[in-house]
């Protein structure tokens, strides 16, 4: 499994504190330990951006509407949720938009190192998981959701994307589930 990385995605205070369920940044660091153990890279996917926004336009009804530092290096909300933030040697990837490929170098890192496989987490489900997932489909990477390590402000609209349109493009499993295959 070494073309395989967890990706967790967007575990920024600012973001993770809209997820209604408490055990949610519990069992995701369930995850990130199990893939450590394994010997599979974790790549940490944030939103960053430099001081003014330069990179907002604001046509962009989300990030047109940040207000001034939000998302900067200057900003406490920016940072990793402490339970999965990075061990010395993984990589943290910025990106600008939603997926986790616009405007970072995510796709370089992950053919630098041979993956082939990305194991998606993160919140919220309706945003950089889907967007990251619909591109990550097109480049052909081989793709899995944890299901549970995946969070959405609206349980309604996570269980419908990962029940009905994830497995489309995805398996689609529970961390437990995965941590059994690794």
């Amino acid at each position: 499994m070494t073309n395989t990385a967890l990706l967790v995605m967007d575990l920024q205070q600012a973001i993770a504190s809209r997820v209604p369920d408490p055990d949610y940044v519990p069992r995701l660091a369930g995850a990130v330990r199990a893939a450590r153990a394994a010997g599979l890279p974790v790549v940490h996917v944030v939103l960053g951006f430099r001081a003014g926004h330069p990179e907002g336009h604001p046509r962009n009804k989300t990030f047109g509407a940040l207000p001034e530092g939000a998302f900067t290096d200057q900003d406490p909300g920016a940072a990793i949720v402490s339970e999965v933030a990075p061990e010395p040697g993984e990589i943290v990837v910025t990106k600008k938009r939603v997926s986790a490929f616009t405007g970072s170098d995510l796709r370089l890192v992950l053919d630098a190192r041979g993956i082939e496989h990305l194991v998606l987490t993160g919140v919220a489900t309706r945003g950089v998981v889907l967007s990251t997932l619909r591109q990550a489909a097109d480049l052909d990477y081989r793709l899995t959701v944890l299901s549970d390590g995946c969070a959405d402000p609206e349980p309604d609209v996570h269980r419908f994307l990962v029940e009905r349109i994830f497995p489309q493009q995805a398996d689609v499993l529970t961390i437990e589930d995965w941590t059994k295959t690794l």
